[in-house]
């Protein structure tokens, strides 16, 4: 579908934001995108940031913490066996 997009139809998209917008709204508009850019990147890096360094700790201590719940778990259901059974 966005093959068959040439030129002319990128100068209609123009003319219509153009028409809609007005000329003198365009200059504030690319600097308002531009900011909200550059603030969404700026969000996206930190964020990137913030799961590396949580991904090593918890990565290290996640598996340990398994392994106490499983075998809590399946102590508990060992004692009610016995007793269940006398």
């Amino acid at each position: 579908m966005l093959s068959n997009l040439n030129g002319w139809h990128l100068l209609i998209v123009i003319l219509v934001v153009l028409l809609i917008f007005g000329a003198p709204k365009l200059p504030g508009l690319a600097r308002s995108l531009g900011q909200s850019m550059r603030i969404f990147r700026q969000e996206v890096k930190a964020m990137k940031d913030d799961d590396d360094p949580d991904e090593a700790k918890s990565g290290s201590a996640t598996p340990a913490k398994k392994t106490t719940n499983a075998s809590a778990t399946k102590s508990s259901p060992a004692k009610g066996g016995n007793s269940t059974t006398k």
